[in-house]
């Protein structure tokens, strides 16, 4: 069993969701580098693979505006109170038998997404590739509904039609030790 960390630095999280602005749709798209997390995986039997919790720093969620930032970490995300996001996995699934070196695999994680202090079940859409014996890259998607998460947008001027559904998405480089 080899445990990958995934290493912040060359690592992104990130949400997108359509808004109007003014008038004119936008896609925001917010982002963050304060990811941690652990993968332990065998490459002869996969099926023993396990993910450990996955913590992105709310606080540091970054998107091309102030006013937008202050409302995320004020308003909708509350971050003096709930600092992290967090995803718990409780199943992995799709794995194949095994994974050679160079060799890319599509599965889904189940776990429990917790933002702010609401959790639901999330399923998570992972294509990654074991790069070498000490590098493992890949992205992990999903889409969440801000009503799942009380995830309200303030009423503010020049804003409008916000989208429902949240596309997350976690974009990771780990290393072994």
């Amino acid at each position: 069993m080899v445990i990958f960390t995934i290493s912040p630095e060359n690592s992104q999280v990130r949400f997108e969701l359509n808004e109007e602005l003014r008038g004119e749709p936008k896609t925001v798209v917010g982002t963050t580098d304060q990811v941690a997390g652990q993968i332990a995986v065998d490459r002869s039997d996969l099926s023993a693979t396990q993910v450990g919790i996955i913590q992105v720093n709310a606080r540091t969620l970054a998107t091309d505006n102030d006013f937008r930032n202050r409302a995320i970490n004020n308003e909708i995300l509350n971050t003096d109170e709930h600092e992290f996001i967090t995803f718990t996995p409780t199943a992995i699934n799709g794995l194949p038998d095994s994974v050679d070196i160079g060799e890319t695999v599509n599965f889904t994680i189940v776990g429990d997404l917790t933002i702010r202090d609401i959790t639901n079940e999330a399923t998570f859409n992972v294509e990654a590739t074991l790069v070498s014996d000490t590098e493992l890259v890949g992205t992990a998607s999903t889409i969440v509904s801000r009503t799942d998460y009380n995830l309200i947008i303030p009423s503010v001027p020049n804003v409008a039609n916000v989208e429902e559904e949240v596309e997350l998405y976690i974009d990771f480089m780990s290393n072994s030790t």
